[in-house]
């Protein structure tokens, strides 16, 4: 294969996996710091520019979090200007390993001069913003740096899934839902048993939330599992075809030299180099209202576990990468 087909080939590779491994599917926009080179998509927006700091010297893990080769990418799944998915991809590059990180939509958010609702953080975005948001979020995970942002679509959602030839997953229970207040009216029915969900299904699926017994708890562990069932399609399906529909949607300030970097690092990964997990906590009433407290303790011990992982094989590694 010649040099700069091959180089046009692991830069689509990359932008698959970016977009697999966060939440399953197609930014409609990327804001990615800018790093020089040649530019490859539209997009002025960057976290590292726009944010007062990117790791937090106040962290208890600044340390780890300053010395860790990771790159983090919050994921928004937004709804009517709602975030109804939040999560934050984490890439080690050098370990190659993934950790999606999701934070429950309705996690407690202390906000001046707010009350109610507004204290949820999916709040945030549609009064404050991308760059508030990220702030929110690396704030719950104890200064967790966000050095990438991507807002998800469903259109985007129905594109992907379709060119990937759908996403199989085994549905536990029926999944049926209407709302006939949404706009358009909102109709969810997936029967139980194996599936394959087209791009139409796999939005309803995202979407349902009615029927969890955790409640918002239980629809993220489904946005998990369908995470890893789409990241292992997307795997078995024309890499090549998929990244094409990505591509056409993406708006970013990424480099040429930057994401061919991490495409050669990307091509390695496999379905197993995946790990999910919750901010953790529990749910409790205010004033009314249902609210996710995110516990620190806990939260402290899942940000170790990740940041910690491999650490023997670096220890061993020498330093002439």
């Amino acid at each position: 294969m010649a040099p700069k087909k091959a180089e046009k080939t692991l830069l689509k590779k990359f932008i698959l996996y970016l977009v697999i491994f966060t939440v399953a599917l197609t930014p409609v926009q990327i804001g990615i710091n800018k790093l020089g080179g040649i530019r490859l998509f539209a997009g002025t927006a960057s976290i590292l520019r726009d944010m007062d700091y990117i790791v937090d010297p106040n962290s208890p893990f600044y340390e780890a979090f300053t010395n860790s080769k990771r790159v983090n990418i919050l994921v928004l799944g937004v709804n009517d200007g709602m975030t109804d998915v939040i999560m934050v991809g984490s890439y080690d590059l050098k370990n190659q390993r993934v950790d999606v990180i999701s934070v429950p939509r309705d996690t407690y958010c202390e906000r001046k001069g707010r009350s109610g609702a507004s204290l949820k953080i999916n709040a945030v975005y549609s009064s404050e913003g991308v760059i508030k948001t990220a702030e929110a979020v690396s704030d719950v995970l104890l200064g967790m740096p966000i050095n990438y942002y991507a807002v998800i679509d469903y259109d985007d959602v129905r594109k992907i899934v379709d060119e990937m030839g759908g996403v199989p997953i085994y549905i536990e229970n029926r999944m049926k839902y209407t709302d006939p207040y949404d706009k358009p009216p909102l109709r969810i029915d997936i029967p139980a048993g194996q599936q394959t969900l087209d791009g139409d299904k796999a939005v309803e699926y995202l979407r349902y939330r009615s029927g969890y017994a955790q409640g918002d708890i239980g629809r993220v562990e489904a946005h998990h599992k369908f995470i890893e069932a789409a990241f292992a399609q997307a795997l078995k399906s024309g890499i090549v075809d998929v990244s094409k529909v990505a591509m056409k949607t993406v708006e970013s300030d990424i480099s040429l030299g930057t994401a061919t970097k991490l495409a050669l690092k990307a091509a390695a990964l496999s379905e197993d180099d995946m790990h999910t997990w919750t901010a953790p906590g529990r749910s409790k009433t205010i004033n009314g209202l249902s609210f996710w407290l995110v516990d620190e303790g806990e939260t402290a011990d899942m940000i170790s576990e990740i940041y910690n992982a491999g650490t023997e094989e670096d220890d061993s590694e020498s330093d002439g990468e």
